[in-house]
């Protein structure tokens, strides 16, 4: 058996983030030596022309020593990504099924069209 096979073994605790057509796996798994380390999987659906679907997937193994770092690094740059360009996603727009929902205001056609009392009533005859 792989390395890899052996310390992948063992998972103590797993939570799972699905986000469109990406989906995250953060594992914590068992080292042979009873230690704990983090698995961060993506994991993207791509959808042939056919109907047939493949994954790709890509793997982050983070260790206890780089915990603090990591989570840091992490904070500054999500922080500066919102304070930068704020919480709407931008490339969702360039997806060929994206649609953009707008939010119109009612317009209450009563308001629109001004009422009979407000015109003069004439009689052509009297020109």
């Amino acid at each position: 058996m792989r390395e890899n096979d052996m310390l992948e073994k063992e998972e103590i605790f797993s939570k799972v983030l699905r986000a469109g057509r990406r989906t995250y796996f953060f594992d914590v798994r068992a080292t042979k030596a009873d230690d704990y380390y983090i698995t961060i999987t993506e994991s993207k659906k791509f959808t042939e022309e056919d109907g047939s679907f493949h994954f790709k997937k890509h793997k982050i193994y983070l260790y206890k020593e780089d915990f603090a770092a990591f989570a840091e690094i992490l904070n500054d740059m999500t922080t500066y990504v919102l304070n930068h360009k704020g919480e709407e996603v931008i490339s969702e727009r360039h997806q060929k099924d994206f649609k953009k929902e707008y939010v119109t205001e009612k317009v209450i056609l009563e308001e629109a069209v001004p009422s009979i009392s407000s015109f003069t009533d004439i009689d052509f005859d009297d020109i």
